[in-house]
């Protein structure tokens, strides 16, 4: 058996203990099959933990379920102990025990050498054990201050140890995910929620797109065999590198980061496939007709959505899409207070946890503070293009072009960080093509500053509301300009304090900030329409 892993270890160019993880990972789509045929939902939960477990111990040895077992004990003696604060309990708890693995195992260089480890699958239950305490804590809550996504997942009973050990380690799927909700495990093991019997029917097929799934995973596998042996990452510190032209260093940084973004699409693909068929990747049907299942809480990536993304800020939504999820859920959206519009300071802070997530390695902290400085910059090329006027169609397309060359340069250029992995390597990369993926965002957001967007449609109304104003108030005064005075009052559309405004002596008054009228200071008539009266 050995000899035989070593000879196909050797076939595909990978090691003996990766050969091992990729069988025992690809043996998750017949477990979570089986998982379909096993009775009441105890049995299940017991499947479900005991079949997770024993995947992990003959991918990684017995160590590594007392690896998990510490975050899983953790954040549950959390959830029992001390309720009003489990959820940041245990994320700092889990966190700090994530990071201590981290830096013990230096994973990194074991995988740049062949080598695994179970630090890649306690990333994945370390967020399922944080999210499942948060979910808990906001059952404590008022459902008036939660937000959506707060009000779908929280929990109202502490979930069973059973259902907890069920929960996390499920036939496997912490090896790499997808990370899915404790509300949405329980309902799909109780039968309850979307995989009750409904109007539409039973639960769907799962077959055809595991199928497709399936073979969207063999074509990545192909795609990464073939292009990996001409672009080794080890040409970024070979002095052949440093004597190519500059055009041809940008050309490297995209394909090696093309390249290896098939390995995570294979990976990926195996995930979701083994989701779909145990039918926890099944998330409703669509409103055509007939309906057709959807398979959203299982998909992973959109290769197509991100090698062709015509923004940054699109690329978190089509790249590791269930952990960008829990992100925006568990970091973005709690660091923003309430009535207040998150900023620079909340995109910083997600992308440095998702750093900390995977390591602390140099290049995996320079990979995403490059990355959040590059959303920033693309967004300020979205808002110029936003701000220009619909009958400049190719100017606007022009930003649009802009905008998909900018994305297209700084991902492939930053992504170098995350794949080396070394401070040397990183601004070795960086340092050869000028720092050209660093310049270029900063210089974005300063200009953006000094050139503010004005959406076009915002220009639009403001000029109907006052053309509707100046229409009302000819026929019997002249429109009195308020806009250097202070009226000490509150917009009742948009809440600013103060703001400019103009006032006709028939007492009609529009707020030049977001083009309300109102009959009063104090009290909204209706918004200015394209349209009909004030």
């Amino acid at each position: 058996m050995e000899l035989d892993m070593v000879t196909m270890a050797a076939s595909i160019g990978v090691s003996v203990p990766v050969i091992r993880f990729l069988l025992c990972f690809v043996t998750t789509i017949p477990v979570s099959f089986l998982w379909r045929l096993v009775p009441g939902p105890l049995a299940k939960h017991l499947y479900s933990a005991f079949t997770g477990a024993l995947l992990s111990y003959l991918s990684f040895g017995f160590s590594s379920n007392l690896h998990f077992l510490v975050p899983m004990l953790l954040g549950y003696a959390a959830m029992v102990l001390y309720r009003p604060k489990c959820g940041i309990i245990t994320f700092f708890l889990g966190f700090g025990f994530l990071i201590g693995c981290h830096v013990y195992y230096m994973s990194g260089d074991a995988w740049k050498q062949g080598g695994i480890d179970a630090t890649g699958a306690l990333m994945v239950l370390t967020l399922k054990v944080i999210s499942c305490a948060m979910n808990y804590n906001d059952g404590l809550l008022k459902e008036e201050d939660l937000r959506e996504a707060q009000k779908k997942n929280r929990l109202i009973k502490l979930p069973s140890l059973i259902e907890y050990f069920g929960y996390c380690l499920c036939c496997g799927s912490h090896f790499a995910g997808p990370v899915y909700e404790m509300k949405d495990y329980l309902d799909w093991t109780e039968g309850k929620g979307i995989w009750a019997h409904s109007d539409k029917g039973p639960s769907p097929s799962p077959y055809v797109a595991t199928l497709r799934a399936l073979v969207q995973a063999s074509f990545c596998m192909a795609m990464f065999l073939y292009l990996s042996p001409s672009h080794p990452l080890s040409w970024f510190t070979d002095p052949a590198y440093q004597e190519w032209g500059f055009w041809r260093k940008l050309s490297y940084q995209y394909m090696s980061g093309f390249t290896m973004r098939w390995k995570y699409y294979f990976i990926w693909s195996i995930s979701e496939a083994a989701l779909i068929i145990s039918g926890l990747g099944f998330s409703g049907w669509t409103e055509s007709s007939p309906p057709k299942p959807k398979w959203v809480r299982a998909k992973v990536v959109d290769i197509l959505g991100f090698e062709l993304a015509k923004s940054s800020v699109l690329l978190p939504l089509v790249w590791n899409i269930q952990v960008s999820t829990w992100l925006r859920h568990y970091v973005y959206e709690r660091l923003v207070k309430k009535g207040k519009k998150p900023g620079f300071f909340q995109l910083l802070a997600t992308q440095t946890v998702s750093a900390v997530w995977h390591g602390l390695y140099p290049g995996y902290i320079i990979f995403f503070v490059q990355s959040a400085l590059m959303i920033a910059g693309s967004r300020v090329i979205y808002q110029w293009e936003k701000a220009i006027p619909t009958n400049m169609a190719l100017v606007k397309k022009a930003f649009a072009v802009m905008n998909f060359a900018y994305t297209l340069l700084v991902l492939n250029y930053s992504c170098v960080g995350f794949m080396v992995l070394s401070k040397h390597e990183t601004l070795a990369s960086y340092g050869s093509v000028y720092y050209i993926g660093t310049i270029i965002p900063i210089a974005l957001i300063i200009l953006g500053y000094i050139i503010p967007a004005k959406p076009a449609r915002f220009k639009a109304r403001k000029e109907q509301a006052m053309s509707r104003v100046q229409r009302i108030t000819s026929a019997n005064g002249r429109l009195k300009n308020l806009m250097n005075q202070t009226d000490n009052r509150i917009c009742a559309d948009c809440g600013a304090r103060d703001p400019k405004w103009a006032s006709a002596n028939i007492g009609v008054f529009i707020c030049l900030k977001c083009c309300g009228v109102h009959r009063s200071l104090g009290a909204r008539i209706s918004k200015v329409s394209t349209s009909g009266s004030i």
